[in-house]
């Protein structure tokens, strides 16, 4: 019997534990002719595959399910047929995958003494080519293949690595086995505890004794072309009855858990026709009324694509979805975005109003808030003489943060800054203070230190004074961009001094303490997205979540404030803003993955979907998290290019004081920030 695994688990398990008591237990079994012929990820693969990082999207062209993408951004996969048989073919070669494999996934991480066994043929002798299992993450498996026209390999994939971008591979064993392009090959794997057999075409080829995983999914895996058929996985009779009770305790665990949590619900909705946007969106008090509303940016991109992009359009909406203003020509071609707009909504004069400051034509600018009229404008500074990509003479300015540099808590001065190598300070009439220069990433973290009442600023892998001194620098040593960036102390002693965190892409996450010493790198893979919160209550102080993109996309960790691995997982196989969530308003804080019904939801501390949304129809490309009902918990902001959705909790909070984190204020807003969400108690002001 075989099950197709695009079922749902309550349909799938009574199947499961019926097929259990038959002669084989098929746990899946496909030849690929589901799929029609051609790219799989046709058309979103003609698009920079960035759209991923903070954007969800169900799918990069056909629907895989009961399989997935695992390496998301990677256009690899095409179908077809030879001699009237489909074959699933991956297109790709090693050359353009930057040290990392192709992956066609299926399967549950509760497979255990399972046999998987796939028809491959390799289409070059240089690339490897081969079948995966016991997948943990897509850095961590183990891996059978053929490579170098003359090699049969077992190895395994470790999650850590030593060296910079040298993926970590631990050989288990090898013997020659001469292959060529005109044959598939069958490659089987046989697994029951540690022990591991290999075979190929029938014959064994390799055993082994390796306990570092022992269950997990399957996989088509190679480093470049080569087609595969008839993918097929079965165990025992007894052991298809035990996984199938794994998943049934499983689901009954997370029924449990949802049970406990708020359920979202629908509270308010509206249109964006013409003017709506993806994740460029600001959430600020614009008329006054003292309830926020929505800045949507529109964007056109230049030159290379996410450098040097301008904002075409920017409209003002309450979320009663009332146009306030908008300026230039809505066009919803110009909605999608794979970088920051410099743009913020912020009372940048103090007069209690607030404005929108912004780069736009070469100008920074500040708005009137209740009209988008021009209040003060000034010419951009000239993009410096030596740099690579100069295609302007003047900046455009890709991102825009407010620090406090003179003592004004309120941050009145202007950081704008390139993508990634030079940053400009004004004041708040737009003059210029000073400028920095060094490895940048992509957003600040200003904070307060040592009592000045001034803020240090945290850019890149370096500290700088109010004054504009760089006080120590680490960017010369750390060879990849600071993608999230973030410094303050996450221990559960007040007294402890403040570190520095960083999601650094390829070289994973590093903490650094004030004096500018690495004190911990943990190279985990392209690590961006984090965020901050109370995301574990038995664990002291704050946690800090990571999801990785590039080359290992979906691995999600969860670090403590000293920068150990408490947890790590693959939910899913794109990125996340991984935004913390006040759900509950008790102290738990979750991470919100998407608003998508089925890969979406809010994670726990144990990388657990504790909050699922309804299947309503709601959009789920882009996400935001803030209070805006008043009781302290908040909300979620689903929205896409055409409509907003806002959801609340279906019950109200019950007690008196209510867990109300300290969070980024909204005027310092990025697809690239660290969201943090500092321990705050508070006295219940409102019932829902």
């Amino acid at each position: 019997m075989q099950w197709d695994m695009r079922l749902p688990t309550s349909t799938l398990l009574p199947l499961l534990l019926c097929a259990a008591t038959a002669s084989a237990a098929d746990l899946f079994r496909d030849d690929f002719s589901r799929f029609p012929p051609g790219w799989l990820t046709t058309p979103i693969g003609s698009l920079n595959a960035a759209i991923q990082e903070y954007h969800y999207l169900p799918n990069r062209g056909v629907p895989l399910g009961p399989w997935a993408n695992a390496i998301t951004h990677m256009d690899a996969w095409v179908v077809s047929d030879e001699a009237g048989h489909p074959y699933l073919e991956e297109q790709l070669d090693s050359t353009s995958k930057s040290f990392t494999n192709a992956i066609f996934l299926t399967g549950e991480p509760e497979w255990s003494d399972y046999n998987v066994e796939v028809k491959v043929k390799p289409l070059n002798l240089v690339d490897s080519a081969g079948v995966a299992f016991r997948y943990h993450t897509n850095r961590h498996y183990y891996y059978f293949f053929l490579s170098g026209g003359n090699k049969a390999s077992l190895s395994l994939h470790l999650p850590i690595e030593n060296k910079l971008r040298v993926p970590n591979w631990k050989e288990l064993a090898a013997a020659p086995f001469n292959y060529d392009t005109t044959h598939y090959y069958s490659l089987r794997l046989e697994g029951e505890g540690p022990r591991i057999r290999a075979f190929i075409d029938g014959k064994q080829i390799l055993e082994v004794n390796d306990s570092e995983i022992l269950h997990g999914k399957a996989a088509c895996v190679s480093s470049g072309p080569a087609r595969f058929q008839d993918f097929h996985v079965w165990t025992t009779d007894a052991k298809g009855r035990e996984i199938a009770a794994a998943i049934a305790r499983r689901e009954s665990e997370l029924a449990r858990l949802r049970d406990e949590n708020p359920k979202p619900k629908l509270w308010k909705k509206f249109e964006t026709p013409n003017f709506g946007a993806g994740r460029n969106v600001r959430f600020g008090d614009l008329d006054g009324d003292g309830v926020p509303d929505m800045l949507i940016a529109q964007n056109i991109p230049r030159v290379q694509g996410d450098a040097f992009d301008q904002i075409s359009c920017l409209t003002a909406v309450t979320l009663e979805g009332k146009v306030l203003w908008q300026l230039g020509r809505p066009d919803p071609r110009n909605g999608l975005l794979t970088n920051d707009t410099p743009f913020q909504i912020h009372d940048i004069d103090g007069d209690g109003k607030n404005e929108v400051v912004m780069v736009r034509d070469f100008h920074l600018q500040i708005l009137d808030g209740r009209t988008g009229k021009v209040k003060r404008s000034a010419v951009m500074t000239q993009i410096p003489q030596g740099d690579k990509s100069r295609p302007y003479e003047l900046e455009s300015g890709d991102s825009l943060a407010f620090v406090n540099f003179s003592g004004d808590k309120r941050r009145h001065e202007i950081l704008v800054k390139d993508r990634y190598t030079h940053f400009w300070i004004y004041d708040n009439q737009l003059r210029p203070l000073w400028h920095g220069d060094g490895q940048t990433g992509h957003f600040p973290y200003p904070l307060e230190v040592g009592g000045s009442g001034k803020d240090s600023l945290f850019i890149g892998y370096a500290m700088w004074s109010p004054e504009g001194k760089q006080l120590w620098s680490r960017d010369t040593e750390l060879k990849d961009h600071a993608d999230g960036l973030m410094a303050g102390n996450l221990t559960a002693d007040p007294k402890a001094p403040p570190r520095v965190y960083a999601s650094g892409s390829d070289e994973g996450f590093i903490m650094i303490d004030l004096d500018g010493k690495v004190l911990k790198h943990v190279r985990v893979g392209h690590n961006q997205s984090p965020s901050v919160g109370k995301y574990r209550m038995d664990v002291p102080g704050l946690q800090y979540i990571s999801v990785n993109f590039w080359k290992n996309p979906g691995i999600v960790t969860l670090f403590d404030a000293a920068g150990n691995i408490l947890e790590q997982e693959e939910p899913i196989h794109t990125g996340s803003p991984m935004l913390p969530v006040n759900w509950r308003g008790d102290g738990q804080e979750f991470v919100l993955l998407s608003g998508n019904p089925k890969e979406g939801g809010m994670i726990d501390g144990h990388l657990r979907r504790a909050v699922m949304f309804p299947d309503d129809g709601h959009p789920d490309l882009a996400a935001n998290v803030l209070d805006l009902t008043g009781d302290q918990r908040d909300e979620i902001v689903l929205w896409d290019q055409h409509r907003v959705w806002i959801y609340t909790q279906d019950r109200p909070f019950q007690g008196d004081r209510i867990y109300a984190p300290l969070r980024n204020p909204d005027y310092n807003e990025s697809n690239y920030r660290t969201n943090v969400s500092l321990s705050n108690w508070e006295r219940v002001r409102v019932q829902k």
